[in-house]
């Protein structure tokens, strides 16, 4: 019996371990099945699709299948799929600045400043919740925050707040280090998917507080154009964040106090606040002085890694928090340039029916490439999108820079099911938060007055 429990407890491992050949096999059938009649279709101007379907989206929804099933094989899967999508591109279909490797090439030129960014921040800013995590300032909130479950939405609360001011990547792993402290190391997967949920909320409606906006600001969207995105993401919030701070608390109550033996270490603060300005400030000067610039260069990111090396004799960082994230950035990177080569020229129609289905893909479907569509294309109501590309990819542990980065810290929230399951109230709330929105606001679309 018990040698039978073992070999039933190493089937899923022993499966596990097949993933990433199970997915180029499966890749492989399908470059097959489309090659048959690729040279005719290509020489016909017509790329080649298997039932209607191009193949590049086939591989990409394979690679997510593959994520969501085997979430302990998440950094291989996506590599594969990388693999397969490029393969693809360079032998068949082209890409989208053109053909084999010069266009390869022009695509990772034009991709690159956006991937730097991402890496520097991801990794930088785990050196930064590291800092935070031992200048003991987590250990002294407990005074601070209410007791019982009012003290979870509390924390949510200042989650959201933090979001509209850093970025939305700093404010989920800074809660996460908090409610790691709070309630003792034992955070519940609903709790983690509340997070960043709150992260990408109170980022919806400030051009500094999420990549996206950011994005929409550097097009020319002006900041108060986005703002009125908080009418959905307050709505979100109070949806999902009383029975995601209740589900914490049955799983494990916040600390009533503080311990006596906590102090906090001022240096490790200043560093803190010295790399989240260095981020907030070259985001703000960029876009005010230097917007004709600021897609040449990851100014961003490299700034918070000239911040945290400054500050490196005042006090070394972690230097062993980096590996584990590092594999995550490089994850959800793979995952973005997955995206980037998908043949997706157009959106539908701007229209709210269209802006919120761009909320769901965007669970699923990174939301980067899908701004800069919508903003090629011109014509949105500017703060409906901004929450439903920024808030929708907190349905899915992947589908967000900051999910990315607290599973980090959390591997358990590396489950498809789990978070679902778990962080239902999520999904609920991104959808009363959009019709509360409509009811309030409604649909209001305009050009983007470009200078």
């Amino acid at each position: 019996m018990g040698s039978a429990m073992r070999r039933g407890d190493a089937l899923p491992e022993v499966c596990a371990s097949w993933v990433p050949t199970l997915l180029s096999a499966l890749c492989a059938l399908l470059a097959l099945g489309a090659a048959g009649g690729a040279h005719a279709a290509s020489a016909a101007g017509i790329p080649p699709e298997i039932a209607g379907i191009r193949v590049e989206f086939l591989l990409f929804a394979a690679t997510l299948l593959g994520i969501a099933f085997f979430h302990d094989r998440t950094l291989a899967i996506a590599l594969a799929g990388l693999a397969a999508i490029t393969a693809w591109k360079l032998m068949v279909t082209g890409f989208h600045e053109g053909p084999g490797l010069h266009g390869l090439a022009a695509h990772l030129r034009k991709e690159w400043v956006i991937v730097a960014n991402l890496f520097g921040l991801l990794v930088g800013f785990a050196a930064l919740s590291k800092h935070f995590e031992d200048s003991g300032v987590p250990g002294l909130l407990p005074r601070l925050l209410p007791d019982g479950w009012t003290g979870g939405l509390a924390l949510l609360v200042v989650i959201f707040v933090l979001s509209a001011f850093l970025d939305n990547i700093a404010a989920a792993l800074i809660g996460g280090t908090i409610a790691r402290s709070v309630f003792r190391g034992r955070v519940h997967i609903g709790y983690l998917a509340a997070i960043v949920a709150a992260a990408n909320a109170g980022g919806a409606g400030s051009v500094v507080g999420d990549t996206t906006t950011t994005m929409m600001w550097i097009a020319g969207v002006h900041p108060f154009d986005v703002l009125h995105a908080y009418i959905a993401a307050l709505a979100a919030l109070v949806v999902l964040g009383i029975p995601a701070a209740r589900q914490q608390h049955r799983h494990s109550p916040i600390a009533a106090d503080a311990a006596r033996d906590v102090r906090a270490d001022w240096v490790r603060v200043f560093i803190v606040v010295v790399m989240l300005a260095a981020a907030i400030g070259t985001n703000v000067v960029m876009n005010l002085r230097f917007s004709a610039v600021i897609s040449s260069f990851p100014w961003i990111g490299a700034s918070v890694w000239v911040a945290l090396v400054a500050c490196t004799p005042l006090r070394a960082p972690a230097w062993r928090v980096l590996p584990a994230a590092i594999m995550g950035s490089v994850f959800l990177l793979a995952l973005v340039l997955c995206a980037s080569m998908m043949p997706v020229e157009e959106l539908p129609a701007p229209s709210w029916q269209s802006a919120l289905g761009l909320g769901v893909v965007s669970s699923m479907f990174d939301n980067i490439p899908l701004t800069k569509l919508a903003l090629d294309q011109d014509g949105y109501d500017w703060g409906m999108l901004a929450y439903t590309v920024g808030f929708g990819g907190s349905m899915i542990w992947f589908g967000s820079s900051a999910g990315v980065a607290i599973s980090s810290g959390f591997p358990e929230a590396r489950s498809v099911g789990a978070w679902l399951r778990h962080g239902w109230h999520v999904v609920l709330g991104y959808f009363v938060g959009f019709a509360v929105l409509m009811l309030v606001s409604g649909w209001n679309p305009h050009p983007i007055a470009r200078g």
